[in-house]
């Protein structure tokens, strides 16, 4: 499997986190999922994806098993498959989703942020299942070097590839946007754009739709 762009793996924690948060509206809406990638709270970085950037990452997330439309609903609807395609139980998808979402953390951090996702007996436990996530061929878990400000060594997830290299101790990242935030591509920058204008014709041709139709039948709009 390639690797993920960062708002993938943005869009597949999301899925992941609110199946256990918010099991009562899961699957999720595009609405839902956009206002889960852009929290300001338990993300890192933060960010301002659109609803076209983030249809990309699941049509890209759709392409690899991972993510697909639910049935059932008269809105579009969205679920992960991520445990099946990666073959992975329950408490490693939760910790790979938390590296997801939050970026590079220690495993004692892991055990309290992953809490709503799985409950975690005690941090051995936690270090359990990440030796076995970096065991994995390919690997899906990378125990990082401890700086020397550091108490105790930090893990990050490899679904986006190698880490890059991260200062002890900083501060979440704010970004204006995804594109900003999260190192897009170019040649992602550029379906985002493709999608935008299809999005925005589509747009046009039901508002000409409508009003054509309110004509015919003598309703204002």
């Amino acid at each position: 499997m390639r690797h993920l762009t960062p708002l993938e793996a943005r869009v597949l924690g999301v899925l992941v986190e609110k199946q256990a948060t918010v099991p009562d509206t899961y699957p999720l809406s595009l609405n839902a999922l956009v206002n889960g990638c852009n929290q300001k709270t338990a993300r890192d970085p933060v960010i301002e994806a659109s609803e076209a950037e983030v249809l990309v990452a699941l049509d890209g997330l759709k392409s690899l098993s991972l993510a697909f439309e639910g049935s059932g609903s008269r809105v579009v609807k969205y679920e992960h498959n991520m445990a099946r395609v990666l073959q992975l139980p329950g408490a490693a998808v939760a910790l790979l989703a938390v590296l997801m979402l939050r970026g590079p953390q220690t495993a004692a951090e892991l055990r309290l942020n992953c809490e709503r996702l799985h409950r975690f007996a005690d941090i051995s436990s936690v270090e359990g299942f990440l030796e076995e996530l970096a065991s994995k061929e390919p690997p899906r878990a990378v125990k990082l070097a401890r700086a020397p400000s550091e108490r105790e060594a930090r893990w990050a997830q490899l679904l986006t590839g190698e880490p890059p290299p991260q200062p002890a101790g900083a501060a979440p990242r704010h970004a204006g946007g995804a594109v900003a935030g999260l190192d897009v591509s170019a040649g992602e920058l550029a379906a985002l754009k493709a999608e935008q204008t299809r999005l925005a014709t589509e747009l046009e041709q039901l508002k000409e739709l409508v009003h054509r139709m309110a004509r015919e039948l003598g309703v204002a709009t």
